[in-house]
């Protein structure tokens, strides 16, 4: 694995990002140019806050892939903090929001960069059976926000599972 998977690090914020692959997926993100782009498209307060007022540059996010075949699949890093999502002014645009006015976005985007990809996918089903991440948001009744917030432990304990050859 690469040097990015190490432990959790006190001075960083860690996350998890979750999209349907068939909408964007880690293979698309990885052949975008420089492996970057901006997370656009958030229309939950909630999420839209964590990326507005919490993650910072250099913050580091498991990308999860939801749909059929869950689980989380690489690692990328906020290289850009929150700022306006312009894709809600768009009419065209599939994430564009009606209820913005005056030209002004009310949602918030992060660019990112696709550090590795884990050398597994780390199925929900397997992250599920593991005590130690009993308390992660993704794997709480009800939890389906596209932009969740990872704990040290928890980061640790998925690194330690992608390392393994099987579940």
């Amino acid at each position: 694995m690469a040097k990015v998977a190490q432990a959790a690090h006190r001075d960083r914020h860690y996350w998890l990002l979750k999209s349907e692959p068939d909408s964007f997926s880690f293979d698309d993100l990885w052949n975008c140019t420089g492996r970057a782009t901006h997370w656009d498209g958030v229309r939950n307060f909630q999420a839209r806050n964590y990326m507005r007022d919490e993650m910072k540059k250099g913050d580091l996010a498991f990308f999860y892939h939801s749909g059929a075949e869950p689980g989380i699949v690489g690692i990328v890093e906020i290289t850009r903090e929150g700022y306006p999502d312009h894709t809600a002014l768009d009419p065209k645009d599939p994430h564009y929001d009606p209820r913005s006015k005056g030209g002004e976005s009310p949602w918030s985007m992060v660019d990112i960069h696709a550090i590795e990809r884990l050398p597994r996918a780390i199925p929900l089903s397997e992250m599920r059976g593991k005590p130690e991440l009993e308390g992660m948001p993704l794997l709480q009744k009800g939890s389906r926000l596209s932009v969740q917030k990872v704990g040290a432990a928890e980061w640790n304990a998925v690194l330690a599972l992608a390392k393994q050859t099987s579940g």
